[in-house]
């Protein structure tokens, strides 16, 4: 086999482990981050939390795929190495980049403010409390010197 296949074959078998033990990773620590934006709801958190490994594994290992083949002519072992930490170093920014865009948008997804009260129709238990008129009253009034 030539250089450049030897290289090939090495960046495979950094590149997928890799990408499986980040996935692996972020799916079995961000439910607890999932759960607390979701407002507490598991179930909900646990099904996005799954189709986010999925979602990871197609992108990932679909830019792996991608990012295989190299028009650069590798004769010898330091070429090869240097191929291949450009290779894997691509990978690594971008598993990381990922990862913290999702944070980014699971962070503002959390934050979202809710409304203070909804109706019953849907899933509230009470409609905002009635605004009472104004009453003007002066510290005359409330000593009972001044008569209405």
């Amino acid at each position: 086999m030539k250089v450049i296949e030897w290289t090939y074959i090495s960046y495979l078998i950094v590149a997928v482990p890799l990408t499986i033990y980040v996935a692996k990773n972020l799916y079995q620590n961000g439910r607890v981050f999932l759960v607390e934006c979701f407002k507490g709801n598991e179930e909900l958190a646990d099904s996005v939390n799954k189709l986010l490994l999925v979602g990871f594994y197609l992108v990932n290992l679909g830019f792996v795929s991608l990012c295989l083949q190299s028009n650069i002519h590798v004769e010898d072992l330091r070429g090869a190495l240097e191929l291949l930490s450009k290779k894997i170093g691509f990978v690594m920014l971008v598993l990381g980049g990922m990862h913290f865009f999702n944070l980014y948008l699971f962070t503002k997804l959390g934050k979202k403010k809710e409304p203070r009260y909804l109706p019953p129709s849907l899933g509230g238990d009470q409609y905002p409390p009635q605004q009472e008129e104004p009453i003007n009253r002066t510290w005359a009034t409330e000593i009972g010197e001044v008569k209405q």
